[in-house]
């Protein structure tokens, strides 16, 4: 078991990805794993055959403790795992090719060569993922990786390349996501079951956090009606050209982003948050004001929500914001975000418009005294006012905003400003695309 963050000490084995006798590719998913910051596959420490399988799914284990085996080509598979102490060393031990090899019962497939070159292409599992979302060939793409491994940054290279395939890109961030409920056949309900089940690790953390901050924190919301007009012709005469010139989708995510930092940096209560001061006069608490601006992304999970986040998003070109966006966005449903990618955010973004919703109340990401929920996107008539005071009506794009906050620390004058700058920001764009 891995030290997945310094404050980390034990994760939970959600599911084997490999049954016994198994064949396993080096860095092929093995296993997946939650703890308390972050839900993530373990990739195999090496190639060869799962021997041994120490803790079955739903155990909790310490790290460093040695979870599974993985031999050589035919080795003997022990009838019976046994169960180790308190042992520190890697995760997933490597076993040597025994003595007297049993009959092999899973040899490690062997890569395809490349019809063109008749190598062995050698690539990480979320770089094979992106390939084929790209629909491009990896034997084409030169590996920078440990012994010409090709990754996740060469593919992006690849792809963003006039040579390369430029399909659509990776799911962006659960903001952008269309509904996905009428997809989904209704179960039947004689086959769920009879008895409670217990709550996931993920789904116990997120009910004990959603219950402290509304514990702790008194929340106003304020809603926003917002132009998004010039957005939408924006990002349709910029869609194709930004996707080719930097391989991920131009969805309405970055422009969000964008603004709601460029609005921070006017208003950075917003983005400060309370914490305890014993030593204060003022009812033990004390405004703590962030030099940088760390904007959580709220990603909807088939098993729960999570908000990776991206660090000093006001030093980030808007480029950048986007290609962070998508990345993070595609590696928290793979469950390849690492535990710094998770927390200590001081201002997050969710989207209560992704399946249909007009708005959403948000409650807040503790410690954070902010939260901006996104709403949908709708055309309607909307009445416009020319210069001389003519009013006509027009189809607009337009979309709510609801920002959630602590009453304890900012006032709704604080809020209507910040929102107010948010919303010039957005009907009277000018921030360089690229």
């Amino acid at each position: 078991m891995p030290q997945m963050g310094e404050s980390i000490f034990e994760g939970t084995i959600t599911k084997w990805l490999k049954t016994i006798g198994d064949a396993v590719e080096k860095d092929e998913p093995l296993l997946e794993i939650s703890t308390d910051k972050v839900d993530a596959e373990l990739p195999s420490p090496a190639a060869g055959v799962l021997t041994e399988i120490r803790f079955p799914e739903g155990a909790t284990v310490e790290v460093n403790t040695v979870v599974a085996v993985i031999s050589e080509a035919g080795a003997t598979i022990p009838a019976t795992a046994p169960v180790p102490e308190n042992i520190a060393q890697s995760p997933v031990q490597r076993s040597a090719p025994p003595q007297v090899a049993a009959p092999a019962t899973g040899a490690p497939p062997v890569p395809a060569p490349s019809a063109a070159t008749g190598r062995r292409v050698r690539s990480s599992p979320l770089a094979r993922r992106i390939a084929k979302e790209h629909g491009l060939d990896l034997s084409r793409v030169a590996g920078t990786g440990s012994e010409g491994r090709i990754t996740k940054e060469d593919v992006l290279r690849a792809v963003s390349s006039p040579a390369g395939k430029q399909s659509p890109v990776q799911k962006a961030a659960a903001t952008q996501l269309p509904p996905q409920v009428a997809q989904t056949p209704a179960p039947d309900l004689s086959t769920l079951p009879a008895d409670p089940v217990p709550l996931t690790r993920m789904r116990a953390i997120i009910a004990e956090r959603m219950v402290e901050s509304v514990r702790i924190a008194p929340h106003v919301h304020t809603v926003y009606k917002i132009d998004m007009t010039r957005i939408a012709r924006l990002r349709d005469q910029h869609k194709d050209a930004f996707h080719a010139r930097h391989g991920v989708k131009l969805t309405y995510m970055p422009f969000i982003a964008a603004a709601a930092v460029a609005a921070l940096r006017r208003f950075p209560i917003v983005n400060a948050s309370l914490e305890s001061a014993p030593q204060s006069d003022s009812a033990g608490l004390a405004v703590r004001y962030h030099q940088t601006i760390d904007l959580g992304i709220a990603v909807a999970l088939d098993w729960g929500l999570i908000v990776p986040v991206i660090r000093r998003a006001h030093e980030r070109t808007f480029a950048s914001l986007a290609r962070s966006i998508a990345d993070l966005a595609l590696r928290a449903r793979t469950k390849k975000l690492s535990p710094d990618e998770v927390g200590n955010s001081t201002f997050t973004l969710t989207n209560a418009g992704a399946f249909g919703g007009e708005y959403g109340m948000p409650i807040l990401n503790q410690p954070e005294s902010a939260i901006l929920a996104v709403g949908g996107l709708r055309k309607e008539p909307a009445v416009l006012t020319d210069a001389e005071g003519n009013d006509t009506i027009a189809i607009r794009s337009m979309q709510y905003f609801c920002l959630g906050f602590d009453h304890r620390l900012i006032d709704g004058a604080d809020g209507g400003k910040f929102m107010l700058e948010f919303k010039k920001q957005l009907e009277s764009w000018d921030q360089e695309i690229g």
